[in-house]
């Protein structure tokens, strides 16, 4: 412990507490934004709009919900407890679609596979011109690349907890006379069901979150909605509003996960199992490896490969001084909103170590809460704060000092959409941050106060050292986080701060997807790292 005096414990105290508050004031604007309505733009929307958005959004929810478990349990099942050729090589290389945001495999899927695509036209070639293949733009193409991009989080947890299981259980069912398969239904699937209701709410939470590849497919949910309202009828309350009912189908969600979870929580065996349990020989073998090589290759090869070609044959170069400002736009954010928000996330885990009351540990947990919040609702929110404050507040302020044209200070600011960054990849840092802090002896810091250093001697030469490797991993995965997110960064950034998210964006409205293959394969690239820590930390585990 860092044995603070008093007035330090309370300092600590309001760390958690402040940060708590951040997190809340997006929530307390939505609620605030139904003190009035814009009747006709409200009409028009329930007249028009409502009824569609609702059933787009429940449709799309069911369907990624339905197809992550569904394809990541099975991938999980077959490369933890079963043998076949490639499994050691799939086991970590299913998770590389991690790397691609969603509105990058949308536009290379639409691309590859819609009617004018090179699919259509060589099957066309071969089988005729009245040949019609299934119409990658609908409800089932959105659904189909939201689930080959976010499979992986119920796959990782999967894989965690059939491998956590151990031989004993498994190999006692067998001695009963069960099938593989009847152990897994009954044995393995019932234990591994908490890990598998943690990833799909993970996928339900970034499926409702998402705006680019819904609109890139010009699939209408609450996401797009609020950018529509917001930019087409110049309505920021409206826009608000309908946030907070994106808001509450999140809340639904997680509640929904939690119920379902309810107080099980499994314990791993006391010997993690050594090895495949399951040899799987001849065709059966040869099927487990296709499965897996067929979804390995859809969800990440075929798509890197189609944006090199691409890249290689578009015939236009854009490594102009305009692609260089929005590479540079793109790391100074990233890098900026690492720094901020690793910094503050650090100082929640030591508020936690050194004040563990009840009420700072729940103001920590509301802290991390932010990474449910979608970006466009976190956006609308802030905005909505900052209108007022600038219109109610600065403004009259500055009027009043004597400036002639007094202009928003927080409306459309770098701080706004920085602070939009923060609370919604506060929980991002705090994992890893959290991992490293555990694994720090009390008696460390307690043996450096014994030899006269203070408390924040004590957090410069012992904590920030051992925490170093922590503070890395969680840098590391806010910036790639950060250069991927599109909503926030769409709606909130200032004049002049368009990033590779937002040309990407810009280009697939168009339809110019050979274009949009640069800024894709440079997101893809930067994408990588988080995926090889999880790697990393995957192959720690037994297995």
């Amino acid at each position: 412990m860092l044995y603070p005096s008093t007035s330090d414990k309370r300092h600590w105290r309001w760390v958690a507490y402040v940060a708590a508050a951040l997190v809340l004031l997006p929530l307390l604007v939505l609620v605030l934004s139904w003190g009035s309505l814009d009747v006709p733009i409200w009409t028009h929307l329930l007249q028009t709009q409502m009824a569609r958005l609702l059933s787009n959004t429940l449709v799309l929810t069911i369907g990624v919900a339905t197809g992550v478990v569904l394809l990541g349990v099975s991938l999980a099942w077959l490369t933890s407890l079963c043998e076949f050729p490639g499994r050691r090589w799939f086991d970590w290389a299913l998770m590389l679609p991690f790397a691609i945001p969603a509105y990058v495999l949308a536009f290379v899927m639409i691309g590859l596979l819609d009617f004018a695509g090179p699919l259509q036209t060589l099957l066309r070639g071969w089988l005729g011109n009245d040949f019609r293949m299934w119409s990658i733009r609908s409800t089932g193409g959105v659904i189909l690349v939201l689930v080959l991009v976010f499979y992986p989080y119920v796959y990782m947890l999967a894989r965690g907890a059939f491998l956590a299981q151990g031989r004993g259980l498994l190999e006692a069912a067998r001695v009963l006379g069960h099938t593989p398969l009847q152990a897994f239904w009954r044995v393995a699937l019932p234990m591994a069901r908490p890990a598998i209701g943690a990833g799909a709410a993970l996928a339900v939470m970034e499926t409702l979150a998402d705006f680019g590849a819904v609109s890139v497919f010009n699939y209408d949910t609450f996401t797009t909605a609020i950018y529509k309202t917001w930019y087409g009828f110049f309505s920021l309350q409206t826009a608000t509003q309908l946030a907070s009912l994106l808001l509450l189908f999140v809340l639904l969600a997680l509640y929904a996960e939690r119920r379902a979870q309810g107080s099980k929580r499994f314990p791993g065996a006391e010997r993690p199992r050594q090895g495949a349990l399951y040899r799987l020989r001849g065709l059966r073998a040869w099927l487990a490896c296709g499965f897996c090589l067929l979804v390995l290759c859809v969800a990440f090869i075929i798509p890197v490969l189609q944006l090199l070609y691409w890249l290689l044959n578009s015939g236009k170069s854009d490594f102009d001084s305009r692609y260089w400002t929005l590479i540079r736009n793109t790391l100074l954010l990233g890098g900026i909103a690492a720094l901020v928000t690793v910094t503050v996330a650090l100082l929640l885990v030591l508020a936690r170590r050194l004040q563990p009351l009840r009420r700072v540990r729940s103001a920590v947990a509301l802290a991390n809460l932010g990474y449910a919040l979608p970006g466009s609702v976190l956006a609308v929110g802030i905005m909505f704060a900052f209108s007022f404050a600038d219109n109610r507040i600065l403004i009259p302020l500055r009027g009043w000092l004597g400036a002639q044209e007094p202009a928003p200070w927080l409306l459309g600011s770098l701080f706004a959409l920085l602070l939009a960054y923060l609370i919604r990849f506060m929980a991002v840092a705090s994992g890893p941050l959290d991992t490293s802090l555990a694994r720090i002896r009390p008696a460390l810091p307690e043996a450096a106060h014994s030899l006269g250093h203070s408390g924040l001697s004590v957090l410069w030469r012992v904590y920030l050292p051992l925490l170093l490797p922590g503070i890395l991993s969680a840098a590391l995965l806010v910036f790639v986080d950060v250069l991927k997110e599109m909503p926030a960064t769409l709606l909130m950034r200032p004049f002049g701060w368009d990033t590779l998210a937002v040309r990407i964006h810009s280009l697939t409205a168009e339809g110019d997807w050979p274009r949009a293959a640069l800024p894709a394969l440079s997101l893809v690239l930067a994408g990588l790292a988080p995926v090889i820590i999880l790697i990393r930390r995957s192959a720690r585990r037994p297995g």
